[in-house]
C-alpha cells in the first residue's frame, strides 16, 4: 500500500521552485485563456485554434529548451519524445470528442467551456496517474513488462481494422449513472451553464453531463498514457510536464481538427506503430538498450511518414 510520502521519496530531487514554478506559469495561462481570450462563450474558428496550437507547441519547445540548459540534452530528449507520443495519443482524444459532441449537440459556442474544464480534470487525473506509477515502478520493476505487454497488445488492436464505435450514450456510463442516482438532473438545456437553482434547489443540466462523458473517457485514455509515457523517461517531472503540456494543447487541437479528421487517416495507423515499438522495447530493455534518442527518431519518422501518406495518398470513394 502506497502513501504520499512513499510517492514523493521516488520523484526527483529537484528544487521546490521547479515544480511551483511549473504549476504556477500553466494556471497563469488558464486563466489568461478563459478569463481573458474566453471571456465571451464564442465559436472557435480555425484560424484561432491554429494560433492557440501553435502558441502550446512554441510553449512545449521552449520548455524542452530549458530542461536541455539546466539538466543536459537527455532529460530534453526524454521530454520532446514523451511530448510527441502524448501529442499522438490525443487525437483519439479528439475523435471521441467529436462524437461526444455530436451525441449530445453541443452548440460549438460552449465546446470550448466544456472542454476547458475537462481538460482540467484530465491534468489531475494524469499528475495522479504518472506519479502512482513512478512509485510502483520504483519499488516493483517488473510491472514494467506489463506495461510494455499491454502497450503492444493496445498497438495491435489499433492496428487492425474495427466497425465498432465508441459508446459515447449516458445511460450505458457508469459514472452517469451513479451522478443521477445522487444528483437531480434537468432535461432542458441551459446554454453553458453546468448547475442551475430551480424552485429553491440545484440541478444539474445536460451539459454537466457532457463534462462528466468527457473526463470519463479521458480516464480510459489515461490508462494508454501512463505506460507509454513511463516507457520513455522514469523521471517523474519529465513526465508529468510532457503531459501537461501535451494535454493543455488538445482544446486547441479539437478545434483545429474538427471536420478534417479524415484527412489524417493513416495517423492512427502511425500511432499503432508507435505503441507498438516502445511496448517492445519496454519488453527487451534488460538485453537490449535503445538510446532515447533512437526512440525519438523511429516516434518522428513514424508520425512524420503517417501524415504524408495521409496527405499523398487521396482516399478511395
Amino acid at each position: 500500500m502506497f502513501n504520499l510520502f512513499a510517492i514523493v521519496d521516488t520523484l526527483p530531487a529537484l528544487p521546490w521552485w521547479a515544480w511551483t514554478g511549473f504549476f504556477v506559469f500553466i494556471t497563469g495561462m488558464l486563466m489568461l485563456d478563459l478569463g481573458v481570450f474566453q471571456k465571451e462563450a464564442h465559436e472557435v474558428k480555425m484560424k484561432e485554434a491554429l494560433s492557440w496550437c501553435v502558441v502550446w507547441f512554441t510553449l512545449a519547445l521552449a520548455f524542452n529548451g530549458l530542461i536541455w540548459w539546466w539538466q543536459g540534452p537527455h532529460p530534453a530528449q526524454q521530454f520532446l519524445a514523451a511530448y510527441l507520443v502524448e501529442l499522438c495519443l490525443s487525437v483519439d482524444n479528439v475523435f471521441v470528442f467529436i462524437l461526444v459532441f455530436a451525441y449530445f449537440k453541443v452548440a460549438p459556442r460552449y465546446q470550448h467551456r466544456v472542454l476547458f474544464w475537462g481538460i482540467i480534470g484530465a491534468v489531475i487525473m494524469r499528475a495522479v496517474f504518472i506519479l502512482v506509477g513512478v512509485s510502483v515502478i520504483a519499488r516493483f520493476h517488473w510491472i514494467l513488462y506489463v506495461f510494455g505487454a499491454f502497450l503492444v497488445y493496445t498497438g495491435i488492436k489499433m492496428a487492425l481494422p474495427s466497425k465498432e464505435e465508441v459508446d459515447v450514450d449516458p445511460d450505458h456510463n457508469f459514472a452517469v449513472r451513479l451522478f443521477r442516482r445522487f444528483f437531480p438532473v434537468t432535461q432542458k438545456k441551459h446554454g453553458g451553464d453546468f448547475f442551475i437553482k430551480e424552485n429553491g434547489r440545484f440541478l444539474a443540466t445536460p451539459m454537466f453531463i457532457v463534462l462528466i462523458v468527457i473526463e470519463t473517457t479521458d480516464l480510459v485514455f489515461a490508462l494508454d498514457s501512463l505506460p507509454a509515457v513511463l516507457a520513455i523517461t522514469r523521471d517523474g517531472f519529465i513526465a508529468l510536464t510532457s503531459n501537461i503540456f501535451a494535454i493543455l494543447g488538445l482544446r486547441s487541437l479539437y478545434f483545429a481538427l474538427n471536420g478534417v479528421m479524415r484527412l489524417f487517416r493513416y495517423l492512427k495507423v502511425g500511432l499503432a506503430l508507435i505503441l507498438t515499438f516502445i511496448g517492445v522495447k519496454m519488453l527487451i530493455e534488460h538485453w537490449v538498450e535503445l538510446s532515447i534518442a533512437v526512440s525519438l527518431g523511429v516516434i518522428a519518422g513514424v508520425l512524420t511518414t503517417s501524415i504524408l501518406l495521409s496527405v499523398l495518398i487521396p482516399e478511395k470513394k
